[in-house]
């Protein structure tokens, strides 16, 4: 019997980020001007003193420096080369940086080592020579994290370094760092890797590890990576893991790789939004509980939305960019259909009610019961019809295309009513400003039928005669045309910040405040000659002018207010109520008389009333 031989203590697992980190210019992808930049730089001897490497996680900052740091200090496998854009590698130097024990090449974390003290101790090591290699380099990785007191400590250094000491410092928040250290410094912007490079990239990668792995399943896996090698290196590995593709032979398949990155409820996603924008808020609901019965977040669900609602409009805008955006032929045909059937305002209104609900649905006790009015506002909203065929359908009908009745809680006018008509209870008060008619205002219609009260706003059309004349023969006519055809800022803009100077039919010369909008004669001018078929002059003038219309209603009100002060009646009231002030003046209907102080009751004075208790007491 033979005795069991010790098992061999195994290799420790190296994960694919760190075994296939390149160790040449010429094994980086994706950054060529990068490298191209660098290369030539090297080759011609022009060599900054200082490096600003900048880009999102995972695209190569640490990786360029180490890299650049062997360009730098190679001296080939003779000993006797000098910088180099192709590191042989296997010199001391190479070895020595490659290992992270070369003592001429410091490399420094930022994010834990802040202060002015680190920063101070690395400008002490500055002034000595390097050991052995050829520079001296000191990489600062996340130098956006130093404070201020450690960049200001380092400014001079920077500025003027030794011949012999090379700075390279990388950062993912660029704008962090002081303009002062920027300027001191040669910046290389890394740019996101391409869709289709990451691809490649990583079938090349399965393919040393023999490793079968679907084309679908690498085009999930460099969509999920965002442009980073590292986490779609850190993603494959999970990927193999999962289907034990290394020991069993198995190909890593489409399939898992959608669920093990949450997207296998992507078609799902899309039946929600389908229903939603087909007006049926049921089916919505439905497919919303079934992906929350399945463990989503009510606000992973809006943001899918979202992110759905954008790939949507870019590919009804722009197939071509959609392209290479990683989803499979399926998904993409899914996607032209839905596209197909919506117009770019519909898109874009969905895209605002769910960014919006998007806040709401975060902040809401109840996430689910938020997203679920979400679904249902944008599947009522899904009905209407866009602006424009509204528009459309109000000139083909000649301006007499009904439009959303006002609340019947409110009764507000519609929006450019005179300011003096209310609706509610307050209905049946006029103020001052308001006309004395017993006429319903032009923009709305009387009742009919059994219903009663008001009926829906129309589009006005102007009278025959009267203010709103569809000739004006004076200003205020042709301003009250803005005010029935609702050009509310137009007839604001009329109002407050226009004087008129001169009024003739076909010419109305007016006089504008500084704050007025500048086009304001022309659109004025452009807009009465298409509402009245002629044409209309609009100019400015120096002159002082007549005072505005806001002015006149002022004024006539103020007048109201004194004359009703003056009144006999009033006065017999400020006489019993000390101190009491007029609020408003109201027209009431003319066969209502008022009182005259002979038929007031007189009332005890409450300065009576208090000397008495004062004497009982």
């Amino acid at each position: 019997m033979t005795e069991p031989t010790a098992a061999t203590p195994q290799t420790p697992y190296r994960v694919l980020a760190r075994k296939y980190r390149p160790q040449t210019f010429a094994e980086m992808i994706g950054q060529e001007a990068l490298v191209r930049t660098l290369e030539n730089a090297i080759a011609s001897g022009r060599l900054a003193h200082a490096f600003m490497l900048t880009g999102v996680r995972g695209v190569g900052k640490t990786t360029t420096a180490r890299i650049l740091a062997r360009a730098l200090n190679c001296t080939g496998p003779d000993g006797t080369g000098g910088p180099t854009v192709s590191p042989c590698g296997v010199c001391d130097s190479c070895r020595g940086i490659a290992e992270d024990r070369h003592p001429d090449v410091l490399e420094m974390d930022a994010a834990s080592r802040t202060g002015v003290g680190d920063i101070r101790e690395l400008i002490e090591g500055v002034r000595y020579r390097p050991v052995s290699a050829r520079y001296k380099v000191y990489i600062i990785d996340e130098v956006h994290m130093l404070s201020n007191a450690a960049f200001n400590a380092l400014l001079k250094t920077l500025e003027e370094p030794p011949p012999d000491v090379k700075f390279i410092f990388a950062t993912t928040e660029i704008r962090k760092v002081p303009v002062t250290v920027l300027s001191r410094c040669q910046r290389f912007d890394l740019r996101r890797v391409e869709l289709d490079v990451l691809a490649q990239h990583f079938a090349a990668i399965a393919g040393k590890e023999g490793i079968g792995i679907e084309e679908g399943a690498l085009r999930l896996v460099a969509r999920a990576a965002d442009g980073s090698v590292r986490d779609g290196l850190s993603i494959l590995d999970q990927a193999i893991a999962l289907g034990s593709a290394g020991e069993g032979g198995e190909t890593v398949t489409e399939a898992s790789v959608k669920g093990m990155l949450g997207l296998a409820d992507r078609d799902q996603t899309l039946d929600l939004f389908d229903a939603a924008m087909r007006g049926d808020p049921a089916a919505a609901l439905e497919r919303l509980a079934g992906l929350h019965g399945i463990g989503a977040d009510p606000v992973v669900v809006i943001q899918d939305l979202l992110e759905l609602t954008h790939f949507l409009t870019r590919l009804k805008v722009a197939p071509q960019s959609v392209a290479g955006s990683g989803l499979s032929d399926a998904e993409l045909k899914r996607g032209q259909e839905i596209s197909g059937k919506l117009g770019i305002a519909a898109l874009a209104r969905a895209w605002q009610m769910l960014l919006k609900g998007l806040g709401e649905v975060q902040t809401a006790p109840n996430p689910l019961q938020a997203a679920e009015m979400v679904l249902i506002r944008l599947a009522h909203v899904a009905e209407l019809p866009p602006p424009a065929d509204l528009i459309r359908q109000i000139r083909e009908s000649g301006g007499s295309a009904p439009a959303p009745r006002p609340s019947p809680s409110t009764g507000a006018p519609p929006t450019g009513a005179p300011s003096g008509v209310t609706g509610g209870a307050a209905g049946n008060a006029v103020s001052a400003q308001a006309p004395q008619s017993d006429d319903p205002p032009p923009w709305v219609t009387s009742s009919s039928g059994n219903g009663g009260g008001m009926q829906a706003m129309r589009q006005p059309q102007p009278v025959e005669s009267g203010a709103l004349s569809p000739n004006p023969q004076s200003f205020e006519q042709a301003v009250a045309l803005f005010n029935a055809n609702r050009e509310v800022l137009l007839l604001t803009e009329l109002e407050m910040k226009a004087h008129l100077v001169r009024f003739e039919p076909g010419r109305i010369e007016l006089r504008l405040e500084p704050t007025a909008r500048p086009d304001l004669a022309n659109q004025v001018g452009k807009f009465l000659t298409e509402w009245t078929g002629q044409r209309w002059v609009v100019s400015l003038s120096n002159a002082p002018g007549a005072p505005s219309l806001a002015e006149q209603r002022q004024a006539v009100a103020d007048e109201r207010l004194v004359r009703a002060g003056e009144h006999p009646y009033v006065q017999a009231v400020k006489q019993h109520f000390p101190g009491a002030v007029i609020a408003d003046v109201r027209a009431l209907k003319p066969d209502i008389a008022l009182p005259t102080p002979d038929l007031v009751a007189p009332v005890e004075s409450p300065l009576d009333a208090d000397d008495d208790i004062e004497e009982e007491d």
